[in-house]
């Protein structure tokens, strides 16, 4: 199984250019016009867990985390009532569902929680996380939980034809799933469903946060397949977000890891979208202006694709009469030495001038152990600011020598604290070269073009320090800019020391591939060009690279096929010189289909 979530859809021109896509993307497979009917379903605000069962038995229960099987929770998930421990009939199947707790539950824990006079729980969905994930059943049995199954991944029997029909044997196997999917004859009726649900699902006793939209044959599922992070069958279609107006008590400000400073509202508490909130982006210095957002001000505040709570307007006819303009300083404390700020040229942000201050090297620090890095599990913030002010480390290098008699010494380290954490940093020596380069924090390099530097440097760390602005400027997606800020990093004689040290103390390992000489693109280069329709660049490239051919950036005498979109430019004209073979889009996939 691989993990995979939806693209999102806030109005209904999103739904209906999806419905566009759909059908645009079916002609160009099948040959003839299609006409796809959906089914919808509620999208439930809880955790994703995976059900394995065997001969009808549940055997496991796992979370899920970047598409990898998680932590194992049978024996928490055996204590809701909701799920089967024994199916209608003996087969051998894998679910995913949603584990979620009730509002009215919600209610009663807080109720005993004042009775005991401990702090409310104010979100459900991290509670029932934290509750599925308890050391003691009891404690998961106490909390209530719930789950409603909406996925079949695996069966021993034949899968069926359609989405509606698959949650309907979910049903017929014995799995609770929400009841409120529906068959949809058109995209029209797509519509409809979701502004039904707009006004009824603060009703129900689950949180609800949008639609799922799923073409319903699965034949069609299977043509439209994926783009490189989500299906292309399916969209989640949100529902308008929750706005609450609170007082703004004061702003203050963020440094990130790359010195970039990011204004922040201190809110008076106001509850939004399930959980308290006392703070909210403001974005940067225009993004006030524009507002003309001032201390005492009342503010309209929104959770931002119901994640992050931003500032969307200021009520001026309560603006107190003392209010007065913000104004921007020029200097912040975290950035240490002088505390400058400088505005970084051609764009709205501003960041440190000095850019080796304490809180950026914190910042450093946690996104270098985060899942997306290193993925070092049990070395979280709290115990990266520990280790920092105790001055255990300083560098990266310095979290693959800690020793388990100095972690003994620390406030509440027990043995088996210790041992937990160690074993996760030893686990996190092994990593690919894309994920160091990510987890290296320089600036303008983020997760793809990581990707695409380690691929290009033969995902080899000692090719990629000897890169020269010329050779990066070569790779499809660096440019200038980028190229110039890699340079930068590479001849610090700062970052050269501390990579140095940290190749010392890790492993860095080749990404797992396919014999490619058996691939049928083996040996092909291709360059894409222009604008495609059905896919991006990206994923064009990343198709070539799954059947064995090598994408390339510019066309050359060894360049085997060139792929065309709209306004194809120069490269489509040295090829026509070349004699290298042109193919069109529907060319192009009409090859990579066969």
């Amino acid at each position: 199984m691989e993990e995979w979530s939806f693209n999102d859809a806030f109005a209904e021109e999103d739904v209906r250019d999806f419905d566009a896509r759909v059908k645009r993307f079916l002609k160009q497979e099948t040959g003839r016009d299609e006409y796809p009917t959906y089914t919808t379903e509620l999208k439930i605000d809880g955790l994703k867990i995976v059900l394995s069962y065997e001969k009808g038995l549940l055997k496991t229960a796992a979370t899920r985390g970047d598409g990898v099987v998680g932590e194992d929770v049978t024996s928490n998930v055996r204590t809701i009532e909701s799920v089967p421990l024994k199916l209608q009939r003996p087969i051998n199947v894998i679910v995913e569902g949603e584990i979620w707790l009730g509002k009215s539950t919600l209610k009663k824990l807080n109720a005993e929680q004042k009775k005991k006079g401990e702090e409310k729980f104010a979100n459900p969905r991290n509670l029932a996380a934290g509750s599925i994930r308890q050391l003691d059943p009891k404690v998961a049995a106490e909390r209530r939980l719930d789950n409603f199954v909406y996925d079949l991944s695996k069966s021993s029997e034949a899968l069926p034809k359609r989405q509606f029909e698959e949650l309907k044997l979910l049903q017929e196997l014995g799995f609770k799933v929400n009841p409120h999917f529906k068959h949809c004859r058109d995209i029209g009726e797509v519509i409809a469903y979701w502004k039904e649900w707009q006004s009824r699902f603060a009703k129900e006793d689950y949180w609800i946060d949008g639609v799922v939209v799923k073409v319903d044959k699965k034949r069609f599922q299977d043509v439209l397949g994926y783009t490189g992070k989500a299906p292309r069958f399916g969209i989640a279609l949100k529902f308008p977000p929750d706005q609450v107006t609170t007082v703004l008590e004061d702003i203050v400000f963020q440094v990130g890891r790359t010195g970039v400073v990011t204004p922040v509202a201190n809110l008076r508490p106001v509850s939004v979208g399930g959980s308290t909130v006392s703070r909210a982006t403001l974005h940067n210095e225009d993004f006030i202006k524009e507002l003309d957002v001032r201390l005492g001000d009342t503010v309209i505040i929104q959770k931002a694709g119901d994640v992050i709570p931003e500032v969307v307007k200021v009520v001026n006819e309560l603006r107190p009469k003392t209010a007065r303009p913000f104004v921007w300083p020029n200097k912040i404390s975290e950035c240490g030495g002088d505390g400058r700020i400088e505005r970084i040229s051609g764009e709205a942000a501003w960041r440190c001038a000095h850019r080796d201050s304490f809180a950026i090297q914190r910042r450093r620090f946690y996104h270098f152990v985060s899942k997306h890095c290193f993925d070092i599990e049990r070395l979280g913030p709290k115990i990266v600011d520990l280790l920092l002010d105790k001055g255990l480390i300083s560098t990266y290098a310095d979290i693959f020598t800690l020793e388990r008699d100095e972690l003994l010494q620390l406030p509440r380290f027990a043995e088996k604290s210790v041992d937990n954490l160690l074993e996760s940093i030893e686990k996190g020596r092994a990593v690919t070269l894309a994920r160091l380069l990510t987890a290296l924090s320089i600036p303008q390099v983020g997760e793809e073009t990581a990707y695409l530097l380690a691929e290009d440097f033969q995902f080899s760390i000692f090719n990629f320090q000897k890169a020269t602005a010329e050779k990066l400027e070569k790779i499809q997606g660096v440019g200038p800019v980028v190229s110039k800020s890699i340079i930068d990093w590479l001849t610090n004689k700062d970052n050269k020391k501390m990579l140095e040290a940290l190749l010392k103390q890790i492993i860095i390992e080749k990404p797992k591939t396919l014999d490619v000489s058996k691939l049928p693109l083996a040996g092909k280069t291709f360059v894409v060009t222009g604008t495609l329709k059905s896919m991006s660049r990206e994923e064009a490239e990343a198709k070539i690279r799954s059947l064995g051919g090598h994408p390339a950036s510019s066309v050359s005498a060894k360049t085997n096929f060139v792929v065309t979109g709209e306004s194809p430019g120069s490269k489509a004209d040295k090829a026509r010189t070349l004699g290298v073979n042109i193919l069109s889009e529907e060319e192009f996939l009409k090859l990579i289909k066969k």
